[in-house]
């Protein structure tokens, strides 16, 4: 397969901004790691609105913001609101690759994952790529933990993140700062560590 393929981000890259230093290289804004960048730093063909069945979840710790990272598990209840971008496959290879801390210098095999919606590449966070369908011809394609958000600690994300997520979220979907605090509020992870009100003056900020 030689064509692009649709990417899903449902964490920091709902923000078209982080996802910029993804392709460019540089360190974001409240960021602690540098990203080297993509080998084709274009930017992406298309980018639109998606929603994947299941759930985000924040567990383990962030190196790059503190705090739990965001993950996707297709398992859980619900609807996830996510961003899709059309990128090359050289483009989404390199991009995965930076979230799995290797060097973005290969293209992936996406043989496997295509044809059976799953391939994990390791056992670390963002390792596992999920086939999740097909938008205007194109696969979409995501990627996640091997595990699920029950084999795992929930661990609440840090205020600069949340407000990543929650900018992006208004980016995407053009929600309103309250329909975005109590998506988010709703996640696990957050409820019960992040309140409504408090993640609703974090994005007014």
């Amino acid at each position: 397969m030689a064509g692009p393929v649709w990417y899903v981000g449902y964490g920091s890259n709902l923000h078209a901004g982080r996802l910029r230093y993804y392709l460019e290289g540089g360190t974001p804004p409240g960021g602690q790691r540098s990203c080297p960048g993509c080998r084709d730093s274009s930017p992406p063909l298309k980018i639109e609105p998606h929603c994947l069945r299941g759930g985000v979840y924040f567990a383990t710790e962030s190196a790059t913001w503190g705090g739990g990272r965001a993950f996707y598990d297709a398992s859980l209840p619900g609807t996830a609101a996510a961003r899709a971008y059309l990128l090359t496959r050289g483009q989404f290879s390199d991009l995965a690759a930076q979230e799995m801390y290797r060097p973005p210098d290969r293209d992936l095999d996406l043989t496997t994952v295509l044809s059976t919606g799953r391939d994990v590449l390791g056992p670390g966070r963002y390792e596992t790529l999920l086939y999740v369908g097909d938008r205007e011809g194109f696969p979409v394609l995501t990627f996640t933990a091997p595990w699920s958000a029950r084999e795992v600690a929930w661990n609440p994300p840090s205020a600069v993140y949340l407000r990543m997520l929650g900018e992006g979220l208004r980016e995407a979907h053009g929600w309103p700062v309250p329909r975005v605090a109590r998506y988010l509020c709703g996640l696990r992870g957050v409820a019960g560590h992040w309140t409504v009100d408090v993640v609703t003056g974090l994005l007014q900020q």
